[in-house]
């Protein structure tokens, strides 16, 4: 005798399909990411409604929301599919030569971190893969915006993709140029940033990003102030160069500048450590081989690098 709970052929499209248009409360949305029509969507829906005998999803001409029982069934299903698409890429690795589009989404600091040095070396080794890589500083709707997988500070990514960590922590640092510290001085602890120009970062939701340090357990958020606010950490960091003032951003991005003198440090023991960077991925969606080749290559390994507890700042956002 057959269990009344055994799937039967195509619920697992079907429970794939409310996934997506539960995460995204717009079946629309949902037509987008699975590559198949709005109606395809609604009938697959209705038809999983009926087989369970409940409904999943209110609707109106205006929006979608999910019922009681649509909010546990997502809930118990996330896990559930992200362990089959985790198996399924472990499988799948095993098959042909990766090739086809892969579209990424990633700021210009992430891009420079994580994707810029293996991109000559992925190109070679995978010569029937083309990245399209678009720099965007907005942490937009990757599966809105057609893409298969975007880079982002990993507290960032949204709880429904899947994420692989590809940076170490990313540790920041107070900089300005020999000049400016030659005019105005240099700050010894953070407090004394409040008599500094500094250059402030603001937020695409337009907040501006208070200025975080910590040393032995101490915390100190400092809100400065200064002539300019950006919301690019290169201009910002090129804001420092040309001596407008202190900016506050990520190590990797001022190496350079502080090896040949352009750039110095201030503030070094307060520096945090911040979380890295994950790429990540619906995991309802099936993982082309480009894709996995891809993070094959900039999964990060096992490293000697210490990681440290930090709130999330705009680390190569």
């Amino acid at each position: 005798m057959k269990s009344a709970h055994q799937l039967k052929s195509g619920d697992l499209f079907s429970l794939n399909v409310f996934l997506a248009a539960a995460t995204h409360l717009s079946f629309r949305t949902a037509s987008v990411e699975l590559d198949v029509t709005p109606s395809a969507i609604s009938h697959s829906i209705k038809s999983l409604e009926q087989r369970l005998g409940v409904r999943l999803f209110n609707r109106t001409t205006r929006s979608v929301s999910l019922t009681d029982a649509g909010e546990r069934l997502a809930d118990k299903l996330r896990p559930a599919i992200s362990s089959v698409a985790e198996a399924m890429l472990a499988v799948d690795g095993m098959r042909d030569t990766p090739s086809g589009t892969v579209r990424i989404n990633a700021s210009e600091g992430a891009i420079r971190l994580v994707l810029k040095p293996v991109l000559a070396r992925f190109l070679r080794d995978y010569p029937q893969v083309h990245l399209d890589i678009v720099t965007d500083g907005k942490l937009g709707d990757i599966v809105a915006g057609g893409f298969d997988a975007g880079i982002r500070l990993a507290e960032a990514v949204p709880q429904d993709m899947i994420a692989v960590r590809v940076s170490d922590p990313v540790r920041f640092a107070a900089v300005a140029s020999p000049a400016y510290f030659a005019a105005r001085g240099r700050p010894d602890v953070p407090q004394d940033l409040d008599r500094h120009d500094c250059i402030r970062f603001r937020f695409d939701s337009g907040a501006l990003y208070r200025w975080e340090f910590e040393r032995r357990g101490v915390v100190e958020t400092v809100n400065v102030s200064g002539p300019l606010t950006l919301t690019d950490q290169p201009l910002m960091v090129d804001a420092a160069i040309d001596g407008i003032g202190i900016a506050f951003v990520p190590d990797h991005l001022v190496r350079d500048a502080l090896e040949d003198g352009r750039l110095e440090r201030v503030l070094a023991d307060w520096c945090p450590v911040m979380p890295g960077l994950c790429l990540y991925y619906p995991g309802h969606r099936h993982v082309s081989g480009g894709l996995r080749a891809l993070i094959d290559m900039v999964r990060v390994r096992p490293t000697r690098t210490d990681s440290k507890s930090g709130t999330a700042g705009p680390a190569g956002r």
